[in-house]
């Protein structure tokens, strides 16, 4: 029988593969070498650190992270010794899509100005960058896009080298993954980055926290030639920088892939795979225990107001990103139980919007985000 060791953490899981293998539960950071023996498998999340000092000598043969990001596994060291791993990519593109559009639409009302009337440069456009495209396309932005792989791919006329990016930009997110070599994003943002950016610039960060270097962004903040920043991603989490929180606008505990539909499509995506790998009888699972949103339905009242504002309205009926900031700012040092007891989000496809006296347009702008419009 497969002997599996899985992070408590991983939302759905209990009960799945239990009448098909050995599975235990631990918290992820408290998974050691000391306890490998006999374990073939790992389910494991971004804590849980497979490094060759972990994995050497053990008899892991499969190593699955219901993460989109895998730079928490030595994948050389499990690639020469045969052990199979994965990771869930895509899994929760339309939940940091819904991050974004919060994060996004809270930036401009607060500072007063309209998204459509804004630049925005997306580095990084895989399953999440594409998703913020979509939505900063629908929002009537003006998109620039940077993404050295697929422009080498691909051809370079949808793409602009960094540096236009830098200097065109208005808002600028990152979705790149944590590349130390090749195509380099380990503080790709550093200092001499933060000269280059066009004054009064916002920069949004939901990749990886090592991807901008702290120190910089500290001094950029508070120089003032930056707009402001988003973070919800930091360097040595969960020990965070409390001073970089302090300058930011938003500071989110690394949630903006926590959806609720984003965690079930993780989990489902490496029970499948595992399954497949131990030739279990499992096949296209996926949670039926998904709960529904408290108010499914929202009822919106466009009369006298901006697309925007109809738009944001909708938006935040969804997800209170406010609250996620307010929460880590009253409780830095419980990081890591703000994640792992992260309340239901459910994404927009899960909601249906009642729309009375507005224009067609929204309603077809909202249907091109995800939402169902009655």
């Amino acid at each position: 029988m497969v002997n599996i060791l899985a992070d408590d953490k991983v939302p759905f899981l209990k009960g799945i593969l239990d009448p098909y293998a050995k599975i235990s539960y631990l918290p992820g950071k408290k998974i050691g070498k000391e306890i490998l023996d006999d374990v073939d498998a790992l389910v494991i999340r971004t804590r849980t650190k497979c490094t060759e000092e972990l994995l050497a000598g053990s008899g892991i043969k499969f190593i699955g992270t219901a993460t989109i990001g895998f730079d928490h596994i030595d994948t050389q060291f499990c690639n020469r010794h045969n052990i199979k791993w994965a990771n869930a990519p895509g899994c929760n593109s339309s939940s940091v899509q819904q991050y974004m559009a919060a994060a996004l639409l809270k930036t401009a009302h607060d500072f007063g100005f309209r998204l459509k009337d804004k630049t925005i440069g997306i580095v990084g456009v895989g399953n999440v960058g594409s998703k913020v495209e979509k939505f900063a396309r629908v929002m009537g932005m003006n998109v620039l896009l940077n993404d050295p792989p697929r422009a080498r791919k691909e051809g370079k006329k949808n793409y602009v080298t960094l540096n236009t990016l830098l200097h065109e930009s208005d808002i600028i997110t990152l979705h790149v993954p944590l590349n130390i070599v090749g195509d380099k994003t380990y503080h790709l943002f550093n200092e001499n980055t933060f000269r280059r950016l066009k004054k009064g610039a916002w920069i949004f960060n939901t990749s990886r926290g090592e991807v901008i270097e702290t120190t910089a962004f500290k001094t950029a903040l508070g120089s003032g030639s930056l707009g402001g920043g988003v973070i919800d991603v930091w360097e040595n989490e969960p020990d965070i920088d409390l001073e970089l929180m302090g300058k930011a606008f938003i500071t989110t505990p690394h949630i903006a892939g926590y959806s609720t539909d984003g965690k079930a499509n993780g989990t489902a995506m490496i029970v499948n795979t595992l399954s497949s790998f131990f030739s279990l009888p499992i096949k296209e699972w996926y949670p039926q225990d998904v709960p529904p949103p408290p108010v499914p339905v929202i009822r919106l009242n466009g009369k006298g107001k901006t697309e925007e504002d109809i738009i944001r309205e909708a938006v935040f009926h969804t997800y209170d990103i406010e609250s996620d900031s307010m929460d880590l700012r009253a409780s830095p040092y419980d990081f890591e139980n703000l994640r792992g007891d992260y309340p239901i989000r459910r994404e927009f496809h899960a909601y249906k919007i009642s729309l009375e006296e507005a224009p067609v347009k929204v309603k077809k702008m909202l249907s091109m985000m995800g939402f169902g419009v009655l």
